[in-house]
């Protein structure tokens, strides 16, 4: 991922706190304490990278088989290749059943490019039904989706999100990612936008990136937090980074929060399985959970013991 990138020699310099909770997160998160078990996932954004064969694949794992790999890592993806495709249901019921050996694995969907960034939310009815029709294949494997908007798509174009997303199906829970500067430079078009999602029930992505802290907006217009975290190839600030994470989701966890969906990004994704490795651990340890943690052929060697 390019979105937020900036040089190793900036990392040291960035204020990488986080911000309050605004106060739409406080109320989310009171109204909904108490009311559902707390449950977190951890997974990557692709399953198809080479770089792990050996890593976490067995030597000579072919492409084809790379995401009958990955379901014994991790237990869920945020599905990116959903973006570049609108697959029939027959392409994701063989990865559905690629994925039954994890009785616990969740796919979660990008919606595709199609919807947000070549019709822009406008005359996409079709193209969306041919989208659900699609992920709808994988079942009891299918987790939240999310609808990335362009770097480009602005707050004036806040009458056609709300149009497409009062549209919406409600049996599937959705997450709604906003990047233009605009909608967090103006408090008006912020505040717009996330009163909108949250009357509608429609969570907010949260996009951990080193150049664009705007984007940490830890607004949860839904007891539930979808966080896209971007490394820096293990920089020493991404494991503080990861800590903080922890720390704040733990909080979110004691006032309420239901679910985390926590996915791994690197701008060299060949480290992406080391990074969620520690945030699996972190979070095990700080709040007492069983996640299950990727699996390093060295380490089972012996080599990290």
């Amino acid at each position: 991922m390019e979105f937020g990138r900036v040089s190793s020699e900036e990392l040291d310099g960035i204020d990488f706190s986080f911000p309050p909770d605004p106060e739409l997160t406080v109320k989310t998160l009171n109204a909904a304490k108490g009311k559902s078990p707390f449950a977190v996932h951890v997974g990557c954004a692709k399953w198809g990278r080479k770089e792990w064969v050996g890593k976490i694949y067995p030597p000579k794992t072919k492409d084809a088989n790379f995401l009958d790999e990955y379901v014994k890592h991790f237990d869920s993806i945020e599905l990116n290749a959903t973006f570049y495709n609108v697959y029939p249901a027959a392409t994701i019921t063989k990865w559905k059943e690629k994925a039954d050996s994890n009785p616990d694995f969740k796919f979660c969907p990008k919606f595709s490019q199609s919807i947000s960034h070549i019709r822009r939310l406008k005359n996409a009815d079709e193209i969306t039904t041919q989208f659900y029709e699609g992920i709808m294949a994988f079942g009891d494997k299918l987790g939240p989706l999310f609808l990335q908007l362009s770097d480009n798509f602005t707050p004036k174009s806040f009458p056609e999100v709300k149009a497409y997303l009062e549209h919406l199906p409600k049996d599937v829970p959705v997450f709604v990612e906003l990047r233009h500067k605009e909608w967090y430079a103006n408090s008006e078009a912020r505040e717009s936008a996330f009163n909108l999602l949250h009357e509608l029930g429609i969570g907010a992505v949260i996009t951990d990136a080193s150049g664009r802290r705007d984007v940490v907006h830890m607004t949860l217009p839904t007891p539930h937090a979808f966080i896209r975290f971007v490394g820096n190839s293990l920089h020493r600030t991404d494991y503080k980074r990861v800590d903080n994470w922890v720390d704040r989701i733990k909080q979110w966890r004691d006032m309420g929060l239901q679910s985390v969906w926590f996915f791994m990004h690197q701008h060299d994704e060949r480290y992406s399985p080391e990074l969620a490795d520690y945030v699996s651990e972190q979070m095990n340890k700080k709040l007492g959970l069983d996640l299950p943690r990727p699996q390093f052929m060295d380490r089972d060697k012996g080599l990290f013991d």
